[in-house]
């Protein structure tokens, strides 16, 4: 099994903890974590792009000029395509970007985004992060104490509003709890930090 350096706020090691081999230890599977970043991007598409057809734009109900004899080619309305002010070919309309991916799928993709992160060493476990107010100075410090002053997504056991507001500001970072983690996030990050609460809730989820 894994075994990972827990640190403090100051980068300072404090313990070691072992990862369970089923959820940071496994061959990560490419396919199954492209097909999740490609679910997960498409389900933020809001799919409201609209442009009127031929038939919907207004106009064009008379013929502009007589089928044959005037040299020209013929015409039946002023609003085809082709024309100026004209309807657009194949518009698009609103539409459900929408896909559901199997469960099974779902767990391998995220084990496969643990154990991808863990075998580049881009894993970092905090044994806690306090906050006396809301302070973004003190979250950029840790993170910068701890080598993650990049792109960093913080995952946190709970809710906590003071480091999520804190963290807010921060370029690159992100925040998310042990529920709304996704393989997207993960594999965009550079660092994953885990407060240690956090990583004995991943793997009763799941290991």
């Amino acid at each position: 099994m894994p075994n990972i350096t827990v640190v403090d706020m100051a980068g300072k090691k404090v313990d070691t903890i072992e990862l369970s081999e089923a959820v940071f230890g496994i061959e990560p599977n490419a396919a199954v974590m492209h097909q999740m970043v490609v679910n997960y991007l498409a389900n933020q598409r809001q799919g409201t792009q609209s442009a009127l057809t031929r038939a919907e734009v207004s106009g064009g109900g008379r013929k502009p000029w007589r089928q044959k004899g005037t040299g020209r080619a013929r015409q039946g309305s002023t609003r085809a395509p082709q024309w100026t002010h004209g309807g657009v070919v194949f518009a698009p309309k609103p539409r459900d970007y929408r896909f559901s991916v199997n469960k099974k799928v779902r767990r391998l993709a995220m084990k496969s985004a643990f154990s991808a992160k863990a075998q580049a060493n881009e894993i970092i476990v905090v044994d806690a992060i306090t906050l006396d107010s809301y302070k973004t100075k003190t979250i950029a410090a840790m993170l910068d104490a701890i080598g993650a002053d990049k792109k960093a997504l913080i995952v946190l056991p709970e809710v906590n509003d003071m480091i999520i507001k804190s963290a807010n500001n921060i370029q690159g970072v992100k925040t998310a709890q042990v529920n709304t983690l996704n393989v997207y996030d993960m594999l965009n990050a550079d660092k994953l930090v885990i407060v240690k609460a956090a990583v004995s809730k991943i793997e009763e989820v799941y290991a």
